[in-house]
């Protein structure tokens, strides 16, 4: 009876995490949402400074009021084609759970949407693309409103490595 109880709360606990507020943007024309409580804040396009030997996904770096912060481009990391940026071009400063620690990051998105409070009922676990498709960094599928958009566990849309390499880029 016991094991029973701890398997409906460890359940409860895996569908109530989910749900909460959520900062929606677009990537290519898709809707996309990162839990609020990862974001530190959301900035304009600004220069951003190469780092040579990287993967094409990581942009570079900026001076963020003193404090030297890799970006990311996801559309690259994704596999999607790069474009150019324009004045709804932004960068999402997050915070992410790494082996070491925490790290700031920024993210490159195509447009900010809406900060969204998302019901765990209208949350639906990612459905199988197939052994080929990596949908590690998927949180899960929320309906709203007649459309889809796709919850990231931002923790997990950079490897081990990708993170390595983002913390060797600044120093």
């Amino acid at each position: 009876m016991k094991a029973t109880n701890v398997q409906m709360i460890s359940e409860e606990g895996i569908v109530g995490g989910r749900e909460g507020k959520y900062l929606t943007f677009s990537l290519a024309g898709e809707a996309y949402g990162i839990g609020i409580l990862k974001i530190k804040e959301i900035i304009g396009m600004m220069p951003i400074t190469p780092v040579p030997q990287t993967p094409a996904f990581v942009k570079g770096v900026i001076n963020l009021r003193g404090k030297v912060i890799p970006v990311i481009d996801l559309r690259l990391r994704f596999g999607m084609s790069e474009i150019d940026h324009d004045e709804r071009t932004c960068i999402i400063v997050v915070e992410i759970e790494a082996s070491a620690g925490r790290i700031t990051i920024g993210i490159v998105v195509d447009s900010v949407s809406e900060v969204l409070n998302i019901r765990a009922e209208e949350i639906e676990d990612t459905p199988s693309f197939g052994m080929r498709c990596d949908t590690r960094f998927i949180l899960g599928m929320a309906k709203m409103e007649g459309s889809v958009k796709i919850l990231l566990d931002i923790d997990r849309a950079l490897t081990a490595s990708d993170i390595q390499v983002l913390e060797q880029a600044t120093g």
